[in-house]
């Protein structure tokens, strides 16, 4: 019961090979997935969007970025450290791996960490020749000697 049938999705649509992939792996109950760093998702305006991570304790070398197919994975290496004894330990300070998939032509363009936040900077930048255009329609020769026509009629 985890997987979708999209076959009616397909009659009418092209281009969307992801799709399945991407719904299949957000039904799917992953451990991986814990819920931390919480984040946020904002969309800025049309075209640019904002990931805010919460890596409160992180300092900015113990972050990695990387885009690879489509994913946006960030990663969070903490060493361990044993010198310090914690008679209660709630700050959780532990590695983590948080991945976002992309949309077509989205790309990241920078980050940014203020305040225990890392900002991951996307757009989205829609190439010329796929943007919407407009496509005149020509008159063939019949349906200007029927125009034609039908004003000499009148």
């Amino acid at each position: 019961m985890n997987t979708i049938d999209l076959s009616p999705l397909y009659r009418n649509s092209i281009g969307f090979d992801r799709m399945a992939s991407l719904l299949d792996a957000a039904l799917r109950n992953d451990p991986v997935s814990s819920g931390y760093p919480p984040y946020n998702i904002e969309a800025l305006d049309e075209n640019r969007y904002a990931i805010t991570l919460a890596v409160a304790g992180f300092s900015e070398r113990e972050l990695t970025l990387s885009v690879e197919n489509g994913v946006l994975a960030v990663r969070g290496e903490k060493a361990k450290d044993d010198s310090r004894k914690y008679l209660h330990q709630g700050i959780a300070n532990r590695s983590f791996e948080r991945k976002f998939n992309l949309a077509e032509y989205v790309e990241v363009t920078g980050a940014d960490m203020a305040n225990g936040l890392l900002t991951i900077n996307l757009v989205k930048n829609i190439p010329e020749a796929m943007k919407p255009r407009t496509i005149a329609i020509n008159q063939s020769d019949d349906s200007r000697s029927l125009s034609h026509e039908s004003v000499q009629a009148a």
